[in-house]
């Protein structure tokens, strides 16, 4: 009898984790953390600027489209590509309003000029011309010449 109530004595002491046996789990945890959050980051970056030049393929497809039906004209604003014609469509096919790039900034319409072509540019995170990182330009002349 002696013997039964020992051995539940023993598994009870045995139940938990210890503190060291914590501290260990904790501190591989904050390890696997320091060694994926900076990918994280990285990728949620490079899927941005996928995002933007998807976007950038779409409204450039869309005024090439724009300038054949209007016998070479380009839009004079990215606005004319979303106002729907007689027959109710529009060039820029899916969107209500002129798409906003991935960091909620408007692209930005430069017509084509002096034998230039046109360019959308996304000015990236910091909406602002040039940076680097997530802050580059990204624009149409760029995409299409890769």
């Amino acid at each position: 009898m002696q013997l039964q109530h020992a051995s539940k004595h023993v598994s009870r002491a045995k139940s938990g984790f210890s503190l060291a046996e914590l501290m260990v789990v904790i501190v591989i945890l904050g390890l696997l953390a320091t060694l994926v959050v900076p990918n994280v980051i990285k990728q949620l970056f490079t899927a941005s600027a996928t995002i933007a030049k998807s976007d950038l393929s779409s409204i450039s497809s869309a005024i090439d489209t724009y300038a054949i039906e209007h016998a070479g004209k380009f839009p004079e604003r990215l606005e004319d590509l979303i106002t729907p014609d007689e027959n109710g469509h529009s060039y820029l096919k899916g969107y209500k309003s002129v798409p906003k790039d991935p960091w909620k900034n408007e692209y930005v319409y430069e017509p084509a000029q002096g034998g230039q072509p046109y360019r959308v540019v996304s000015f990236g995170r910091d909406g602002q011309a040039g940076g680097e990182g997530e802050d580059r330009d990204i624009d149409t002349v760029t995409i299409l010449e890769k």
